[in-house]
């Protein structure tokens, strides 16, 4: 071998550390006995090493394994099931609800007024179809002086889905917005972008 091709380790002895090679395998002694180590192991160990051992794959049953996975589970299971009861409920949308009627209002700042946008879904054949009026203010938390209030009138079609759109001359961080028809009242909070 030249120089080049040679291992770098290759002058090292280091499968013999004394540097001599044994030819007599017979005078090895072995301390390690795996019988006796497995007789005084845990029994999960035992059952692991026994050459019948049935092996059972299943997705649930890596899940639950162990405690922290099967902690780790639940985690999950209850965080899908919060997640869902409170999108069911409402609380996660920026929705009102006027007679069966879904209402998604949203709003944009141009210049010193908000274009409100109001997105009508009827949830059923029986939603409500006729006028809507409309007064929208800055909450009074917001406002010292007196309070503004502009108003607007829609009407609902037998449509599905509609939207609507009118310019309110409020510049505010949050807007209250008060739909009303002749059966029933909703309120609805909004901060326009």
């Amino acid at each position: 071998m030249t120089e080049e091709n040679k291992r770098p380790n290759e002058n090292y002895n280091l499968s013999y550390p004394d540097g001599k090679k044994n030819e007599n395998n017979e005078n090895v002694t072995f301390y390690y006995n795996r019988e006796r180590r497995l007789a005084n192991a845990p029994k999960e160990v035992q059952d692991m090493y026994k050459e019948n051992r049935q092996s059972r794959f299943g997705l649930f049953s890596v899940l639950v394994a162990d405690r922290p996975r099967r902690f780790l589970f639940l985690i999950i299971v209850l965080m899908c099931a919060i997640i869902i009861i409170v999108s069911r409920i409402g609380l996660l949308d920026n929705n009102a609800v006027l007679d069966g009627n879904k209402l998604e209002i949203t709003g944009t700042i141009f210049e010193d007024n908000t274009i409100i946008l109001i997105k009508k879904t009827a949830r059923n054949d029986s939603a409500y179809t006729g006028d809507v009026d409309i007064a929208v203010s800055v909450p009074l938390k917001l406002t010292e002086d007196e309070m503004a209030v502009y108003s607007h009138r829609i009407y609902f079609s037998l449509e599905k889905n509609e939207a609507y759109r009118f310019a309110a001359p409020f510049n505010a961080p949050e807007l209250l917005i008060v739909l009303q028809n002749d059966k029933s009242e909703v309120q609805h909070k909004f901060k326009p972008e």
